[in-house]
């Protein structure tokens, strides 16, 4: 039987109560202003985004996101929106402690594949859709696991999966000083955990035991930074 083919960190993400507040966080934080980035009118959201060097992911990035107060509500009746934005809990952190890594996405080579395998482990990462958005070069264009409820399961610890179409957003980034060093998962369920991300074949993340957090290693041009999740 031939090895299923890999999958890679594709993109941290990085939940902020307003998209200016994520800007000056990551100018502050970071050393770094992030580069443009679009509108997701499926979810009422909008980003700015960074290019990650990364040894494991060449075509890492990191991503900045917010409601977007401009747009409409989530265009599709009875959905959240994505990566627990909707969720008052977070919602409370964010406004609190402001902007956060909260999430993470993983590429795959084959979604359908990815998502049929998380969904024998009783792992219901939602269904795969369709999304875009217009850039400079282009319809950006992309399929992502999403669910209903836009809960990220396992407190943001499980990835979303993603499959991208001709182009991936990270081709056109400029560098940006930014090098992950690692991506440390951390959680009560952590063997239930490390069993979804051997079945979508993606190594090179730890995960350990303990309390629910996400922890980034970086290198930047302030000297090293860690993001962490805060629960």
């Amino acid at each position: 039987m031939s090895a299923q083919p890999h999958a890679q960190i594709d993109h941290l993400v990085v939940a902020a109560r307003t998209l200016d507040e994520g800007v000056a966080w990551c100018e502050a934080t970071l050393g770094v202003t992030p580069g443009p980035g679009g509108e997701h009118a499926l979810f009422g959201t909008h980003n700015r985004l960074l290019r990650l060097a990364c040894a494991s992911a060449p075509r890492a990035y990191l991503e900045i996101i917010a409601v977007n107060p401009q747009a409409t509500p989530p265009r599709l009746a009875g959905r959240k929106r994505w990566f627990d934005l909707d969720d008052p809990a977070l919602q409370e952190r964010l406004a609190q402690h402001g902007p956060q890594l909260v999430h993470w996405v993983a590429s795959v080579p084959d979604i359908e594949a990815a998502h049929a395998r998380l969904q024998a482990l009783g792992m219901g990462r939602g269904p795969v859709i369709g999304a875009s958005r217009p850039t400079p070069q282009g319809l950006l264009q992309w399929r992502i696991t999403v669910r209903d409820d836009g809960q990220r399961l396992f407190d943001g610890a499980l990835p979303t999966l993603i499959q991208w179409g001709d182009t991936h957003p990270a081709a056109s980034m400029p560098h940006s000083g930014l090098t992950l060093q690692a991506l440390t998962l951390a959680h009560p369920e952590a063997p239930r955990l490390q069993q979804a991300l051997v079945a979508v074949c993606l190594d090179g993340v730890a995960v350990a035991p303990g309390p629910a957090a996400l922890t980034a290693q970086l290198d930047t041009p302030q000297g090293p930074r860690t993001l962490a999740s805060l629960f």
